[in-house]
């Protein structure tokens, strides 16, 4: 039986059914699960009203995704969830990678010290969203949450998109100035609206089942290709909280979905590869490989993100983290552009750079399903003389492939980011670098310091006078240093962040906490217009 309680949150009567007034919306968000939320609380946090439909009333069933990567929950952690999640979730940053019998390679994900954030944690998707829930129910004046909301019709119309939504209590219609369609692989908006994916499917089904038992497997990610408990096929498993594992297990282009999720099926296949039956099923579920996108995310008021927009196989957790990306990425666009700080051109940018991400994405996914599932005896051949090889040649290593995990992507080259001289240790379009520091005598981090507006980050040195408004400025200075007058001030305590970014540099960072610019000299003028157009306003 289920660990988690599947507990179903409040169903309220709409306004537009109760005779309230209702206006138009700023913005709808269609789909309650870790991607819509998370844009409605950023969308919030940023002093954007937002209405978010869901035709449920509960978290989704089952672990679903569970790995979240560092650069996630850094997002997370600037919705105010992050430290809830790691406090809750198994933290691991070491990967196994076995051949048959034989451990052949085994990697850490993080090897350095000095991040607020883990390399990786595994959580279960339910916990996730619950913890969202409840942290937008902490901005309820700015989101409007309602469950048991279906749907069902969508139009655009002369700048607005009027949406036919029902109801236990009935149908009624509301008008939204943008929708953000979060509402999953199956999405109905994308239906709707005649959408449809391009991209690869791939024939192999795998078993996906969650068991809850006592062991003692360290919290680590396992992998096996050909194992002797599954032979031919691979497998992968995870720790969870809870007791709970998660284990994957290939099974091959002509399983029957239903019969191998039936419980007589399950039970003998988990059984041997732990070695006993003493664990109970906690959730089950087939599925198969998909490598695929919309060609647009952005249709004029309609912007599509996470599974509605793009979806990659399980392995290399970029599913969900994927998904996290694309609202971050969109959140600061969209309430600048509402509040007519930016051009509505300026969401054109989210198409493009977030277009990069699922194509970077999906490259990688795909290559991992290719790698895992070979389809002909060449390819097989390729597979097993890589495994053999990586025990003891670094090339092979590079070449071992069990699903390349999550990494930040960096948007250089794309249209936001000025150009870089190829000098400075993180370059434009880059995720900034977190890092330890003080303040005011207290320890801190230099993420949670520069926060999530646009960021001017001054190391070792000093910023100039006549910024523009709105520039948060922070002054990155050693120990006992002098700082300037009027702008925040961080010790580098541990000169780590001289060490990430370099002494005498200034960062121009935007709101998602990718760099824009960077700059040695101290030029208000020139760094202001490098912000303008990080705003998209030339």
């Amino acid at each position: 039986m289920p660990h988690y309680a599947y507990n179903p949150f409040p169903y309220m009567k709409p306004p537009e059914l109760a005779g309230g007034h209702v206006g138009q919306y700023p913005v709808a968000i269609i789909g309650a699960g870790p991607v819509g939320l998370a844009a409605a609380i950023d969308l919030a946090q940023r002093g954007v009203s937002v209405v978010v439909l869901d035709d449920n009333d509960v978290v989704s069933l089952g672990s679903r995704a569970i790995c979240w990567s560092k650069r996630t929950l850094e997002i997370f952690d600037r919705l105010g969830v992050g430290e809830r999640m790691v406090e809750k979730g198994v933290t691991w940053q070491v990967g196994r990678l076995f051949h048959r019998d034989r451990e052949v390679w085994n990697f850490d994900l993080l090897p350095e010290e000095g991040h607020k954030m883990p390399a990786f944690i595994n959580l279960q998707q339910y916990y996730v969203e619950q913890y969202l829930v409840e942290r937008a129910g902490e901005l309820s004046d700015r989101i409007d949450l309602r469950w048991k909301n279906r749907v069902v019709g969508l139009e655009q119309t002369g700048g607005d998109v009027r949406l036919r939504v029902e109801t236990p209590d009935g149908a009624y219609e509301m008008d939204a100035a943008w929708v953000i369609a979060c509402d999953g692989a199956r999405s109905p908006v994308r239906s709707m609206m005649g959408l449809d994916f391009a991209g690869q499917v791939f024939e192999e089904r795998f078993l996906i089942a969650d068991v809850e038992m006592k062991a003692d497997f360290p919290s680590e990610r396992w992998f096996w290709f050909e194992p002797p408990f599954h032979k031919g096929q691979s497998a992968l498993l995870h720790k969870q909280p809870d007791d709970i594992y998660r284990i994957d297990l290939q099974l091959g282009p002509d399983a029957d979905p239903d019969e191998e999720k039936k419980p007589e099926n399950v039970i003998p296949r988990i059984a041997k590869v732990i070695g006993h039956s003493k664990f109970e099923l906690d959730w089950v579920s087939v599925y198969t490989f998909q490598c695929r996108r919309l060609e647009r995310f952005v249709h004029d008021r309609v912007i599509f993100a996470g599974d509605s927009a793009h979806i990659v196989s399980p392995f290399g957790a970029r599913g969900g983290n994927g998904g996290i990306q694309d609202v971050d990425n969109l959140g600061w666009k969209l309430a600048l552009v509402i509040k007519g700080e930016a051009p509505a051109s300026l969401i054109r940018t989210y198409d493009e750079e977030r277009i990069l991400g699922a194509d970077e994405n999906i490259l990688h996914s795909a290559r991992s399903t290719s790698f895992m599932t070979p389809k002909s005896d060449m390819e097989r051949m390729f597979r097993d003389s890589v495994l053999a090889l990586s025990a003891d040649h670094d090339f092979a290593r590079r070449l071992v492939n069990s699903g390349r995990l999550s990494k930040p992507c960096s948007l250089a080259g794309c249209t936001l980011q000025a150009a870089w001289d190829g000098k400075s240790p993180l370059a434009p379009g880059m995720a900034m670098a977190d890092a330890p520091v003080h303040v005011g005598g207290r320890p801190s981090w230099l993420l949670g310091e520069a926060g999530g507006g646009f960021v001017l980050l001054a190391v070792d040195c000093d910023p100039p006078i006549g910024l523009p408004a709105g520039l948060h400025v922070v002054q990155v200075t050693k120990p006992g240093a002098s700082a300037v007058d009027g702008v925040a001030h961080v010790e580098d305590s541990e000169g780590v962040v001289a060490a990430r970014y370099g002494a005498g540099r200034l960062y121009l960072v935007r709101p998602d906490q990718h760099v824009a610019a960077v700059f040695t000299a101290s030029d208000a003028h020139e760094i202001a217009a490098a912000m303008t157009h990080a705003m998209g306003r030339e």
